[in-house]
């Protein structure tokens, strides 16, 4: 918190900080294994984009950002983590919602265990449900205005599923906490990048590696018919990499198990992964 490092019981944030009134903040969630942050840069420039579109200056610099996370995930036993990082644009001495100049940002960052491998999902994969998508205009700031992403997630929890696909317009943009990709036939598709999506950084990597995995690897509109006719659907995510979708809607994807595609570019992330283990530590 603000460079001390802390008990969560003890870290104190004032009611007068703009995260805290109007979400005037932006995060970033980074994988680590062997301690190591992983997709470091992707994620690192994704931030920055993030905080010059709210109009906020970079609180640390590259080097400085690495050290501090690093020492954060040591001081947590280190290991397989999610590192969590979170920047408002600080405290003002009065709510106002004009922006303030001069404010110190709050930097907060945390850390979290990597989920385990899920023997359920594995075999049996995710369900998912369409739901129309409310949220505001710029998706593609990582904000910490997630309301309408959490309210979404619950209709999807009271409906039985996993998670909530998201549609404007005829066309499905994301998860509520994820990126979609659906295989048809040789073809990998993922929605493509802009405003009303956050592109994501995993997501980039796996269809990196379907295209290594010999499928073509594509970025076009997808639709919730292209969802239904689809041989197999993936989610992506920060802290789950790679999971299969074998339900929309109560419909059955495909065979409506986990398709071998599924199965080959997981083992191309776990070839990926350990590549970057056995690489030298960057200085």
């Amino acid at each position: 918190m603000n460079g001390a490092f802390l008990p969560s019981a003890e870290a104190r944030i004032s009611p007068f900080d703009r995260g805290f009134l109007f979400a005037d903040a932006v995060y970033e969630v980074i994988p680590a294994y062997a301690s190591r942050l992983f997709l470091w840069s992707p994620h690192y420039a994704r931030l920055k984009r993030s905080l010059a579109a709210l109009g906020l200056a970079d609180p640390y610099p590259e080097r400085e950002w690495r050290t501090l996370l690093g020492r954060l995930i040591e001081a947590n036993g280190g290991g397989d983590r999610s590192v969590y990082l979170q920047v408002s644009r600080g405290v003002e001495p009065v709510r106002d919602h004009r922006i303030p100049v001069g404010l110190q940002p709050t930097v907060f960052a945390m850390t979290q265990p990597a989920l385990p491998t899920d023997p359920a999902m594995e075999r049996a994969g995710l369900a998912v449900v369409l739901r129309p998508d409310f949220r505001w205009q710029h998706c593609d700031i990582k904000s910490t205005a997630l309301l309408a992403n959490v309210l979404l997630r619950e209709s999807a929890r009271e409906a039985g599923a996993d998670e909530a696909l998201l549609v404007r317009d005829g066309a499905v943009l994301e998860g509520t906490s994820s990126n979609v990709l659906a295989v048809r036939g040789n073809t990998v598709s993922s929605p493509p990048d802009g405003p009303l999506l956050l592109a994501g950084v995993t997501r980039d990597l796996v269809l990196e590696l379907a295209g290594q995995a010999g499928f073509r690897a594509v970025r076009e509109r997808l639709s919730p018919d292209d969802l239904r006719a689809a041989d197999e659907i993936w989610l992506t995510s920060t802290r789950r990499i790679l999971a299969p979708v074998t339900r929309v809607d109560g419909h059955p994807v495909g065979s409506g198990r986990p398709g071998p595609g599924y199965g080959r570019v997981r083992q191309a992330f776990q070839e990926r992964l350990k590549a970057f283990l056995d690489a030298p530590t960057a200085p």
